[in-house]
């Protein structure tokens, strides 16, 4: 084992010596055209007072300085989510905003929404941060209506923006390699190059290797309901591997009035599925998932008339999964493959200089195949159609849309859902009660809905067919301020607040049954959610020192009110925390960075739905630091980071029985040409 594991490392150090090596050559071979790039920080920041809803948004190098390897990491600092998270680099990572459901997010990458008709969660951990530019939250929707049908279908969304290439002075090409490496044995090179072919266009390419064996410590401590301890133990995780490579190309350009690009995206890997943890069981279950993941999409956009604007989006894509289950008594290997495809026609006409109209037409088909015996093989076919208003009078913006979707679905076998046709209306509106100050007040209803996967539907000895979509009220109220001082100290600050109500009829939820790859649906009919988000940060400056504090705080109360009769009755629904917030603290002094970040989950209660002691999940929280330091050499750009997450070596579980990590350091190494 001890020359097994010597070899492996070997190899990791030649396969780094080798990347950097050649990316040395290949800034000596342009080091007489290229310059010194400089790099804008932008802040976690709101939009501009056109938008109706302010968005939570982190961008530049704000993404990397916030001990984050995956968009699902980064999202832990905004405010009214929750993340389920299923232990370790390999495992699941869904998001949840405002207590809704993880299938109410609409997760969009350059625009287009990724999709999984098969059980309507998008894995956010498989999304990397190197190549991207922005991260932005929306909770309703966005304040844009030259957008596609898609947009307007979602409670919440996030967008996913990759980097646009830019390029200084006469320079034609920009290449960056990073290297982070970690204690939890991360071997994680990756590439980027940019090149500018002619003035109008310009090319990128990226790629990424990514391999953890995931082992990592952890505590087992359970509790029998009259105290007394069961176990308390330290135990060490074995089946959150990983092996994952990831490619990424795109081709933009501008036109005349205009401008389209094209992209394209791989993601293939091979992970073990952590097991829950229980009955005092500690070694790894045999179950891995092998994923191939394609999709290529562009989009066109161009003015046609001065007072109208089209564009088109598309999008193929093809997933492939392996799930392989050979410890259980019942050996297990099935195999599913979706496709999609996705066509978008939006339009936008000024009809004066305050009063916008918008009409999309959206449609797309969804198709399942598995190898399961008596499968149902859905097709479903989506037309979506949007119309939509802006309207501005002095200091009062008003958005109104609503949306229509249609959905029919054919089956080779077994009975079919029935087809369904809804209308969906929504209301926005932003004023500003005084001239002149960035103090704005905002409220917005939306209705929307979302259709059961197909897992929900066709599931072999799960799936429902006669199953109702789920619906979703919201309402909110809340107030946007921002200042800016005088003071060489005290420089900005700003807050947003907002309270809302959210009632979901019929809601749907998904719980791993066993496993992280099979789910079971649980139906509650009635479910209220009030809440409060709050953010707070300002800026500070001491000579060349300059200080962001950030914080985040959510209260929320999300009750099943499905059956009078049961013993749950009023009881927070599972896996939503009364209280929870985040504190992050950015500074930065010359070429040093330093920052500190603080993520706190409060009590709650597991997915047995009754609010009772034996169910009752602890608070969690964890303190992560890390250092920056960027070095200049020969006109271009080097930066060295070491992280500490989990500094007090917390033990704790984020979804019960699925530990986290415990204390582990990173170190990242770019070079940027």
């Amino acid at each position: 084992m001890v020359t097994t594991f010597f070899t492996s490392q070997l190899q990791k150090v030649v396969c780094a010596v080798f990347v950097l090596t050649a990316a040395f050559l290949y800034s000596q071979s342009r080091k007489d055209t290229i310059k010194e790039q400089t790099i804008v920080t932008v802040n976690v920041k709101k939009k501009n007072f056109k938008e109706i809803l302010p968005a939570q948004v982190l961008s530049g190098e704000d993404l990397e300085k916030l001990n984050s390897q995956s968009v699902a990491d980064a999202m832990r600092y905004f405010s009214g989510v929750q993340i389920k998270d299923y232990g370790g680099i390999g495992g699941l990572k869904t998001i949840n905003i405002r207590s809704m459901g993880s299938q109410h997010v609409g997760v969009f990458y350059d625009g287009i929404q990724l999709g999984n008709a098969q059980n309507g969660v998008v894995d956010l951990g498989r999304y990397s941060l190197d190549d991207l530019e922005e991260i932005s939250l929306y909770n309703g929707q966005k304040s844009e209506i030259f957008q596609p049908a898609k947009d307007f279908g979602s409670s919440g969304s996030i967008y996913l923006k990759s980097k646009t290439p830019v390029f200084k002075g006469n320079k034609k090409t920009n290449v960056v390699v990073r290297f982070k490496n970690s204690s939890i044995d991360l071997f994680n090179p990756s590439f980027r190059l940019e090149q500018k072919i002619s003035e109008n266009i310009s090319a990128s390419f990226s790629s990424e290797f990514l391999q953890s064996d995931g082992v990592y410590k952890y505590r087992y401590k359970k509790k029998y309901p009259d105290g007394e301890i069961a176990y308390d133990t330290i135990a060490k995780r074995f089946d959150s591997d990983i092996h994952a490579k990831r490619f990424e190309t795109s081709l933009n350009g501008t036109i005349k009035n205009g401008s389209w690009n094209i992209g394209g995206y791989g993601y293939l890997s091979n992970r073990g599925i952590p097991a829950a943890i229980v009955n005092n069981r500690f070694d790894g279950r045999g179950q891995r998932q092998v994923d191939e993941n394609y999709f290529v999409q562009g989009s066109f956009k161009k003015k046609i008339f001065p007072k109208l604007e089209t564009q088109i989006k598309a999008k193929f894509a093809y997933d492939y999964t392996h799930y392989i289950d050979t410890v259980s008594s019942i050996k297990i290997q099935n195999q599913y493959i979706q496709k999609e495809l996705y066509v978008s026609s939006s339009n936008l006409y000024s009809l004066t200089a305050d009063w916008d109209i918008s009409a999309s037409v959206d449609f797309q088909y969804n198709n399942l195949y598995a190898d399961l015996v008596n499968f149902s093989y859905p097709t479903r076919y989506t037309t979506l159609a949007a119309f939509a208003t802006t309207y501005e009078w002095k200091r009062l913006k008003f958005l109104g849309s609503v949306l229509g979707t249609f959905v029919s679905e054919n089956v080779e076998k077994n009975s079919k859902s029935p087809d369904r046709t809804e209308w969906t209306p929504a209301a926005f509106l932003n004023y500003q009660p005084f001239a002149g100050k960035d103090f704005t007040i905002r409220a917005f209803y939306k209705r929307i809905f979302r259709m059961p996967t197909f897992n929900d539907l066709y599931y072999t000895m799960i799936g429902n067919t006669s199953l109702k979509p789920e619906f979703t009220n919201q309402y909110n109220f809340g107030f946007t301020y921002q200042k800016r001082f005088k003071s060489e100290i005290f420089q900005r600050i700003y807050a947003k607040v907002d309270g809302y109500f959210n009632k979901v009829e019929d809601k749907i939820i998904a719980a791993p049954n066993g496993s992280m790859f099979r789910w079971t649906m649980l139906n509650l009919g009635v479910v209220e959610i009030l809440g409060t988000d709050v953010n707070v940060q300002g800026d500070f400056k001491f000579g060349e020192l300059k200080i962001r504090p950030l914080l985040n705080y959510t209260f929320q109360r999300a009750r099943d009110f499905s059956d009078r009769e049961e013993s749950y009755f009023g009881h927070q629904i599972p896996y939503t925390p009364w209280h929870s917030g985040t504190f992050s603290l950015m500074s930065e002094y010359k070429d040093w960075g330093f920052n500190y970040s603080f993520v706190y989950v409060g009590e709650r209660y597991d997915v047995n739905q009754n609010n009772i002691q034996y169910n009752y999940i602890q608070p969690w929280y964890t303190h992560d630091l890390s250092i920056q330091k960027k070095f200049n050499w020969q006109s271009h750009q080097f930066k060295a980071s070491f992280e500490v997450n989990n500094v007090f070596n917390q033990y704790y579980d984020v979804v019960l029985n699925y530990p986290m990590p415990g204390r582990n350091f990173k170190l990242i190494v770019s070079f940027t040409l």
